[in-house]
């Protein structure tokens, strides 16, 4: 019979994306990748990724801390904390802190192993200090991860 896990305030596996800051609080282990989440946190004036959309998995962003911008194919969308973000399987999307404090979110993802994707961007930004869109892109493709118009997406 499975147990309950807890992850107490402070731990859990960080990740260092350069100026961003993961930290892992479920990777799939204890959910057998069902869903997986993490709490990131941006400085001010702070891109995120490039434009791109998921085949496979769905997240969600609850904003926990400072503002974040999501951009769409629609628009961008401010948000605050409190506020929550729901994206499906091919929305296109990104974030950002454009803000001059910083941000944090609480982000959730099924299944889990878009944290394997984040584990990859942090080698590969220790190994070359900083990712070239065509290099985090590259990643991206491993995860079914597209850039708009990339693969066939459909309307």
């Amino acid at each position: 019979m499975p147990d309950v896990a807890l992850i107490p305030s402070g731990t859990g596996e960080i990740i260092d994306l350069g100026a961003m800051q993961i930290r892992v609080l479920e990777d799939g282990s204890k959910t057998d990748n069902r869903f997986g989440s993490i709490l990131l946190t941006i400085p001010p004036k702070t891109d995120g990724p490039p434009l791109h959309w998921h085949r496979m998995h769905d997240e969600t962003f609850f904003i926990t801390k400072g503002r974040v911008r999501f951009v769409t194919d629609k628009g961008n969308h401010d948000t605050k904390a409190g506020d929550y973000v729901v994206v499906p399987i091919k929305a296109i999307h990104s974030f950002s802190n454009p803000f001059d404090e910083p941000a944090e979110f609480f982000n959730t993802f099924t299944p889990a192993f878009y944290v394997d994707y984040l584990r990859l961007l942090a080698q590969g930004i220790a190994q070359k200090g900083k990712l070239d869109e065509e290099q985090h892109r590259a990643i991206m493709l491993q995860f079914a991860t597209f850039a708009p118009g990339d693969d066939g997406y459909l309307e």
